[in-house]
């Protein structure tokens, strides 16, 4: 019997393998003889790095970049496909968890590290790379992340703008005569699962500014900085942004990959699904178990769970979704292709405990399923 478990990561409990390894190990512990395919997953957010290189038998590279503080920060970036394409994270660094709650200030932090870390993986040779989004500090349009690159964002005397969604307010030309010229023979994808636009009520500033530090008025002027951004980007580049779906992620950091690297934003799942092949890799199988940490009715709309799902019928295999928590109008997953649905929680616990215990809870749930499944195989 092939089963294969795709999980995304139980947030705060257990990353995508990890969950991934626990399912594997107790689900042996019953039944050994049992070909078990691990296939972490993620849908472009966090842990899209690690599950991607995991699947892939890639490599790790780590790198000391710019954090979003302008400080020195660790960061890490995936090579897969034979050296051929990079996988990199924003958040790794350029992040909102690199950066103190009380020091939160988006009109300062600044997404350099990124473009350091795309330089990295250009350097590499690769030919493709495959960038997640989500997860950040930043508003500042990806304006650090193009002046690693080579970009010069220059303000009225010529100098650099200063760093930070408050110094584009400075912002008076661009120049991307020093752009790197191995950019250009590579392919950049983004993964975005958002489709909000530059600026206004549902823009960068408006919809994500307050999470990253932004007061009312800083709202305010980081909206109106990142418009200024965009005319410029149409005056100098002739590239039209502010309005492209997507082009508000991360802080505008959409935008800027769509005017400075051609970037095309595509949905995190089916790119992480395509990029590793999901579909031969699940070929044969005869159930899959997919899940996250909390499944509800917001899971059919692009969640990793969904996305494999959709995959896996696609080839008549069952699915099975698992979550520590199941949440409002789950039933309507069961109208939509799964088979079942469970929690790997033991019961009544607090969230702290079920947390703590997510790779125990997940184990024991797997030697419970392998018992169900050995009955229903010699019934």
């Amino acid at each position: 019997m092939k089963i294969v478990i795709a999980p995304d990561s139980f947030k705060e409990s257990m990353t995508a393998p990890e969950a991934a390894h626990a399912f594997s190990k107790g689900f042996k512990k019953r039944w050994p003889e049992a070909h078990v395919a691990e296939i972490p997953l993620a849908d472009g957010g966090e842990g899209m790095v690690q599950a991607m290189v995991h699947s892939s038998n890639g490599v790790f590279i780590k790198k000391t970049v710019t954090g979003p503080l302008s400080n020195q920060v660790e960061a890490v970036y995936g090579i897969i496909d034979g050296g051929k394409t990079a996988v990199i994270e924003m958040a790794e660094a350029s992040g909102l968890h690199l950066v103190p709650l009380a020091s939160r200030n988006p009109l300062l932090t600044t997404t350099k590290g990124t473009g350091e870390l795309i330089r990295d993986a250009a350097s590499k040779g690769v030919k493709k790379m495959i960038l997640g989004i989500g997860g950040s500090a930043t508003n500042d349009g990806g304006a650090g992340m193009a002046e690693a690159l080579g970009v010069r964002l220059l303000t009225s005397s010529g100098t650099l703008i200063q760093p930070g969604g408050g110094g584009l307010s400075e912002l008076f030309s661009i120049d991307i005569s020093g752009l790197l010229p191995e950019l250009k023979d590579i392919e950049f994808i983004a993964a975005c699962d958002v489709d909000n636009p530059l600026t206004g009520e549902k823009g960068a500033s408006a919809v994500f500014g307050p999470q990253k530090g932004a007061t009312p008025a800083m709202v305010k002027e980081l909206d109106q900085n990142l418009l200024h951004l965009s005319s410029i980007i149409k005056r100098d580049l002739g590239k039209e942004v502010r309005d492209c779906a997507g082009s508000g992620a991360a802080g505008g950091l959409g935008a800027g990959l769509m005017a400075f690297l051609n970037a095309k934003l595509k949905k995190g799942i089916d790119l992480v699904l395509d990029a590793i092949d999901f579909d031969r890799l699940i070929a044969g199988a005869d159930l899959l178990i997919t899940g996250e940490g909390k499944i509800d009715s917001q899971t059919l709309h692009g969640k990793t769970p969904m996305g494999a799902a959709k995959r896996a019928l696609t080839q008549n295999i069952p699915v099975i979704g698992i979550a520590g928590t199941l949440g409002n109008n789950v039933e309507i997953l069961l109208e939509n292709g799964f088979t079942s649905l469970f929690s790997i929680s033991p019961g009544a616990i607090s969230l702290e405990q079920a947390l703590t215990d997510g790779p125990k809870n997940m184990e024991q749930f797997a030697f419970s399923l392998a018992g169900i499944l050995q009955v229903k195989g010699n019934v």
